[in-house]
C-alpha cells in the first residue's frame, strides 16, 4: 500500500503545512452555518473560490504537477498528493474551479496548440472560470449522439444547439464544448471539441434549481455562437479522443476527492454524543458505513501507490467514482436516520445546520455528474473485465441516418 514519506517528501509536506497554517483556517467540527443556496450566496462562494485560487497561484501552489511555463510548480505526483492531503485539513473554498482545471487543463496540455495553451495561466489563477458543455437532452449517456452543430464560415466555427447539466455555467467566462461538425460520417468520427467565450451574444444560460435549492446545473442555449477555428482542439472532426480524455479525468477527480466533515468517523462521534452508540442496530449501521469508507480509502491509496511507483493503476477510476457516489449517499442516509425526527428538518433548524440533509438531496448530482453510474459500469465491464461490447447497430452508420441524428 502507500509507503511512508521520504525525507524530501516530508520536508515538502512541512512546507505545505506551514504555508496553509499561515493562510487558511483549520477545519473544525463546529457547524458551518446554514447551507444557503440563494443566488447571492452562490455568487459570493464563487468569489471566495477565485480569491483562494489566486492566493495559491501567487504562492506557487495552484498546480503542483503543471509545467512552470503554464503557471505550475513543475513538481511530482506525490507532491500534488501531499498538497491535497494537507489542504483537506483546512477550511478553504476549493469548489468547482478545481474540477474544471482537472478536466480542461490536462486536455489542453496534451492536445492543445501553443495558442490554446495560453489560456492555462489565466484559468489556473482563477481569472477566467471554465465550464463543461457536453450533455444534451438527447445525448447524455450516449455522448457521441450530440446534435449541437458547428459549421465552418471563413475562419470561424458557428455553433447552434442546446446543452444541459452544465455545472456553474452562470459563472463561467469560457467553456469547452463537444459538437457535431460532420453528420455524414459515423457519430464518433464527426465530433469536434472547441473552446468558446461564454459572455458573447447568442449564449443564454438558464439555471436548473435542484431539490436541495441550489443552481449547480444549467441549461445552455447557443444561437449562432462563434469561435475562431484556431479554438478547435485537435482539429475539426477529431474531438472524440479529447472528449474521452476529459471524461476519464473527470471521473478520477470525483472518485479521489478527499472527504472532510461528512465522514463515518464524524457519524461515530455524533452517536457517542447522543448516547446511541450502544444500540445494536446503530453499531451495525455505523460499522457498515465505516467499513465502506475504509475500503474506498484503501482503494484510493492503492491508486496513489501505483502512480508513485510508476505503474499502471490496477484500480479503475470508474470504481472509485461509483463507490464515492453510492456509499456517500448511504452514509448521508445513515446520518439523518441517526438524528431521528430531527433528520426531517433542514437548513438552520436541522442538526449541523442541515449538512447531512444537503448531502442526501445531492444524490442526483453525484450519480449523474461525471457520467452516470450505468455508463461507468458499462465501461468497467469492457475495460477492466474484458466483457464483449454491447451490441451496437449505429457504430458504422452516418450520423444523419440515425434516429438521434434527425
Amino acid at each position: 500500500m502507500r509507503r511512508e514519506d521520504t525525507l524530501e517528501e516530508a520536508v515538502f509536506r512541512a512546507g505545505v503545512r506551514g504555508w496553509l497554517e499561515d493562510n487558511a483556517a483549520l477545519r473544525s467540527d463546529e457547524p458551518v452555518g446554514p447551507l444557503d443556496h440563494s443566488p447571492e450566496a452562490e455568487a459570493d462562494a464563487w468569489e471566495k473560490m477565485k480569491d483562494w485560487q489566486r492566493k495559491k497561484f501567487d504562492a506557487g501552489w495552484a498546480a503542483i504537477t503543471w509545467p512552470t511555463e503554464y503557471g505550475g510548480r513543475g513538481g511530482t505526483t506525490i507532491e500534488s498528493m501531499i498538497f491535497n492531503e494537507e489542504q483537506s485539513r483546512f477550511d478553504v473554498p476549493i469548489g468547482f474551479i478545481a474540477a474544471s482545471l482537472g478536466m480542461i487543463g490536462p486536455a489542453l496540455m496534451r492536445f492543445g496548440t501553443e495558442g490554446q495553451k495560453k489560456y492555462l495561466k489565466t484559468m489556473l489563477r482563477g481569472d477566467e472560470v471554465w465550464c463543461q458543455l457536453f450533455s444534451e437532452p438527447e445525448a447524455g449517456s450516449d455522448l457521441a449522439a450530440v446534435r449541437t452543430s458547428g459549421r465552418v464560415e471563413g475562419d470561424e466555427l458557428v455553433i447552434n444547439g442546446q446543452k444541459v447539466w452544465t455545472t456553474s455555467a452562470q459563472f463561467a467566462d469560457k467553456g469547452f464544448i463537444v459538437l457535431r461538425t460532420n453528420p455524414d460520417v459515423p457519430k464518433h468520427m464527426g465530433i469536434s471539441f472547441a473552446l468558446i467565450d461564454m459572455k458573447q451574444p447568442g449564449i443564454e444560460v438558464r439555471p436548473l434549481v435542484t431539490m436541495r435549492g441550489d443552481r449547480h446545473f444549467n441549461e445552455v442555449f447557443l444561437n449562432d455562437v462563434r469561435t475562431p477555428l484556431d479554438h478547435v482542439v485537435n482539429g475539426i472532426d477529431q474531438g472524440w479522443p479529447v472528449t474521452t480524455f476529459v471524461l476519464m479525468n473527470e471521473g478520477a477527480f470525483i472518485g479521489t476527492t478527499i472527504q472532510t466533515r461528512t465522514t463515518a468517523t464524524s457519524l461515530i462521534e455524533d452517536a457517542k454524543r447522543t448516547g446511541r452508540i450502544e444500540e445494536s442496530l446503530v453499531r451495525q449501521r455505523l460499522g457498515e458505513t465505516y467499513a465502506r469508507e475504509r475500503v474506498l480509502g484503501l482503494l484510493q491509496e492503492r491508486l496513489k501507490a501505483a502512480l508513485l511507483d510508476g505503474r499502471m493503476p490496477d484500480v479503475d477510476g470508474s470504481v472509485l467514482k461509483i463507490l464515492t457516489a453510492e456509499w456517500g449517499h448511504e452514509r448521508a442516509l445513515t446520518a439523518t436516520w441517526l438524528q431521528r425526527a430531527d433528520g426531517l428538518l433542514a437548513g438552520g433548524d436541522a442538526p449541523m445546520h442541515g449538512l447531512w440533509q444537503d448531502q442526501v438531496l445531492s444524490r442526483g448530482a453525484m450519480t449523474v455528474g461525471g457520467g452516470t453510474l450505468e455508463v461507468h459500469r458499462n465501461g468497467l465491464g469492457e475495460r477492466a473485465l474484458g466483457l464483449p461490447r454491447e451490441p451496437r447497430f449505429d457504430r458504422d452508420l452516418p450520423f444523419k441516418e440515425l434516429k438521434t441524428g434527425g
